[in-house]
């Protein structure tokens, strides 16, 4: 093909990102672009890797140095040259840094409307002057509420919290707020220094003594001597010994509040957190803004009661004011409301389009699944009107019901209609179809892809032989059983209260695989994840995290309840209950596929009976990057090292030590057939099962880890890098490595999220394994083709938010496609009359 830039067309020569195989492509702008291929292909690496990561990189060098040297040490993509790239927005699934204070207002930019709504055309009391648009805002120091300074509650720290046993002593660590190890010990120290005795119960030291070391602001430092008592203290400091150091005291409640709002890590928020007790606050009543903002009203309600209104029901309060049929009295103010709603309705339409409808502009974004977040951006992006821009999305209809991806597809069209280009990464059966360019990675996916198979227009993707994809776009290929399995039993829940679940009656039946549908809101998630997980675990007494969002603050999170809901009856066939959840397996990249799924211990154990390893006295513990005697000292088994720089971010490097292998030289001289206890990490799943097929052991948890689809992924790759859907996966590889004794419940929430339709028959295949062993399977699912092979369907609907939440069909495939008032028949309907001829 001619080296030269083909007008209208984006050219990349090259791509070498992650496993791409030097890959050349000419892809069309101004046209809706969509990349497919098997999960692990390379479709991502070539769109965002290297397309999106590119027009990153240009915009970058295009700024100031000065201005560069603030973002981030981007990694430049492996490829030899692009051409015709436009500048690029991302509207990824990741969430990036997530703060509480982040809203679906604050993320579609409708709360800046409203403010500057409320300013200047709304009802003032009499005698109030005007307040300025930030004062409504509870994150500005001119908005937010004096008393809980903007978040809604109030947090108190008590000695109750922080001294939970009160006969301990102090060397006992009484005092459960302070740190652990070193610090806690420096504080304990101190307080020796300073005469207070730290062998007796805490209850019996002085209320003066306790209240001042529980809640004094004074920071003293005074000489440390560590380890010694009290008396030898005093000898040390008469003797004028010099001290190991000066150490400075913090008070106990100091201490919890200055790390819950300085630290960066979740983790230790969420360690001081359990020392607080939050309330609403009396002031704001949980409103966040000052008395004055409130008493500003706009079409009867003041800001916070607007914000807590669903976006369905604010087109029904904005369309008069937006055709200027309401009238807010003042002439000036009514051209003010007029413009402004006309504009807010603007931006709401598009997000009632994409089905969101059931948000409020206060929910906070953490509590918001990727899919949801996605399309908000999304609906952003549709109205600000750029122009020449790629738009590079990332499975933009995960989480979507049929119904909804229809509309996703039309705010795409509006996009594209605006002058732009929109490449999307996809595995939706309706978006390929919809592509006007198919671009077609694999044939499979880790080392096994990387090349593209087909790049043109969507017809010409029939005739490629190697293409999986084609399959499922041109043969109908399609799988039904039509003689569903007959439930056992029912496990029957009355009363259900959640979210928008309204004393709600439901069976759901056992020993057969149950979808619960429904459109993205409807309840399906409060219902199954949370509601049912919750009452069957206590049931079990098993401890279970319903929480919904991974992230945000401990603290600022208001915590959903479920409110009514009893089991009455099929819990005897329930002996254990899995959820195969895409939380994380890891928050760090000590945590891998092979630690998680017990794979590694088998490992370990191989290497420790190798000769060198038998001569050497090593034993399993040795091959573990997290023991000190087989890791790498400098990175102490992380692989990298962090370095600091002055003015800039911090960036992870290689560890220069032991190059990223996280292991002493010692330990990497013990081989077991030619490959070292680092290179073993390095093998992908599938290069694994063949190093390791003498291993019965091994092998066998190898090959379940392949048959969910992830023999792409590397033993040592860390949790930090997975998506919510590879973790899913890896969660359900291990469940299926266990010895199946029957009667367990396993409840996974969209599994199918980030898989191609091939890797969604091997799901199937191994959900109906598990089924066959005596087990209950419960899925929340939108795809078609799970749906069309469970046993039962449960139906929530009909609609999203208030117009959920309730039971509209249940049966098997066959006899829900005919039911009338349900959202999923329809497309149900469609996708059997492809299989029953």
């Amino acid at each position: 093909m001619a080296k030269h830039s083909k007008q209208g067309f984006v050219t990349v020569r090259g791509a070498r990102e992650h496993n791409l195989k030097n890959v050349d492509l000419d892809i069309p702008r101004d046209q809706l672009v969509v990349f497919t291929g098997v999960s692990g292909s390379g479709k991502s690496s070539l769109a965002f890797g290297t397309l999106y990561a590119e027009a990153q990189r240009r915009y970058l060098e295009s700024v100031s140095p000065y201005a560069r040297r603030l973002f981030n040490q981007m990694s430049i993509p492996e490829v030899d040259e692009i051409e015709g790239l436009p500048p690029a927005v991302a509207l990824q699934q990741q969430r990036g840094a997530v703060s509480t204070r982040s809203s679906v207002g604050s993320v579609t930019t409708l709360s800046n409307l409203l403010r500057m709504l409320y300013s200047r055309a709304g009802d003032y009391p009499d005698g109030q002057g005007i307040i300025y648009a930030e004062s409504f805002s509870p994150n500005t120091p001119e908005g937010a509420c004096p008393e809980c300074h903007g978040l809604g509650r109030v947090y108190e720290v008590t000695e109750k919290t922080m001294v939970p046993n009160d006969a301990l002593t102090i060397r006992e660590r009484a005092i459960a707020s302070w740190p652990l190890a070193w610090q806690g010990q420096n504080q304990r120290d101190i307080l020796t220094t300073m005469g207070y005795n730290v062998d007796i119960p805490w209850k019996e030291l002085p209320k003066k003594d306790r209240d001042w070391i529980l809640f004094t602001e004074e920071t003293p430092s005074v000489p440390v001597y560590a380890g010694y008592t009290t008396q030898e203290v005093q000898r040390a400091i008469k003797n004028k010994r010099q001290p190991d150091y000066m150490g400075t005291f913090t008070g106990a409640r100091r201490y919890v509040l200055h790390t819950f709002a300085h630290t960066q890590s979740q983790l230790m928020k969420k360690r001081v957190a359990q020392y607080m007790i939050s309330s609403e606050c009396p002031v704001c009543n949980g409103k966040r803004l000052r008395r004055e903002s409130l008493s500003v009203k706009f079409g009867k309600y003041d800001i916070a009661d607007m914000a807590r209104i669903p976006l369905a029901k604010l087109q029904a309060i904005f369309e008069p004011y937006a055709a200027g049929i309401a009238n807010a009295g003042h002439p000036e103010k009514a051209i003010v409301s007029q413009r402004i709603a006309a504009d807010f309705l603007g931006r709401l339409n598009v997000m009632l389009d994409l089905g969101l409808g059931y948000l409020t502009l206060e929910r906070s974004t953490p509590t918001l699944s990727p899919g949801e977040l996605q399309r908000l951006r999304l609906a952003t992006q549709v109205r600000s009107n750029l122009f020449g821009v790629v738009y590079v999305l990332d499975e933009p209809s995960a989480g979507l019901h049929p119904a909804d991806t229809e509309a996703l597809l039309r705010a795409l069209d509006r996009l594209k209609a605006s002058g732009n280009s929109i490449f999307v990464v996809e595995h939706e059966i309706d978006v390929i179809r919809h592509a006007d360019w198919i671009v077609d990675v694999g044939p499979a996916a880790g080392e096994k892809g990387g090349y593209v198979l087909y790049s043109g227009l969507p017809e010409g993707l029939r005739d490629v032989e190697e293409s999986l994809t084609r399959h499922y776009i041109y043969d109908n290929h399609k799988i039904f059983h039509p003689d569903p399995r007959t439930p056992q039993n029912w496990l029957k829940l009355e009363g259900v209260t959640r979210n928008n679940l309204h004393n709600l009656n439901v069976a759901f039946p056992t020993g057969v695989l149950t979808s619960v549908t429904g459109v993205s809101g409807s309840g399906k998630s409060s219902l199954v994840s949370q509601v049912l997980v919750e009452l069957v675990a206590n049931q079990l007494g098993q401890q279970i995290d319903i929480s919904t969002d991974t992230e945000g603050d401990a603290l600022e999170k208001t915590e959903v309840v479920t409110l009514g809901g009893q089991i009455t009856s099929g819990m005897q066939g329930i002996k254990r209950l899995v959820v195969v959840d895409q939380k994380p397996i890891g928050r760090t990249p000590r945590s891998n596929l092979a630690t998680y799924t017990g794979l590694f211990d088998h490992v370990r154990k191989l290497f420790a009976t190798t000769k060198t390893a038998k001569e050497r006295k090593y034993d399993a513990g040795r091959f573990s990057f997290n023991v000190v005697k087989g890791r790498c000292p400098h990175c102490e088994g992380e692989g990298f090292v962090m370095v600091e720089l002055l003015f800039l971010p911090s960036v992870y490097t290689p560890c220069p030590t032991c190059n990223g292998t996280r292991y002493n030289p010692q330990t990497l001289e013990v081989k077991y057939k030619d490959k070292n206890i680092a290179e073993v990490l390095g093998l992908t799943v599938d290069d694994a099962a063949t190093f390791f097929d003498e291993e019965p052991q091994i092998s066998r948890a190898l090959e379940v880890v392949k048959q969910v689809g992830l023999g792409y992924l590397r033993l040592g790759q860390p949790a930090t890098e997975l998506s919510g859907g590879e973790a899913q996966r890896i969660k359900l590889a291990t469940e299926l490595q266990r010895a199946q004794h029957g009667n367990t419940l396993y409840i996974l929430d969209e599994p199918t999220t980030g898989l191609h339709p091939s890797d969604v028959e091997r799901l199937m295949t191994q959900l109906n394994k598990l089924v066959d062993a005596g087990n209950t399977v419960i899925v929340v699912e939108h795809d078609m083709h799970v749906i069309a092979e469970s046993d039962w369907i449960i139906d929530v609907g009909p609609g999203a938010g208030e117009d959920g939440g309730k039971v509209v069909a249940t049966g098997a495939p066959l006899q829900i496609a005919k039911i009338k008032g349900s959202r999923t028949a329809p497309y149900l309907a469609k996708y059997l009359k492809g299989v029953i001829k």
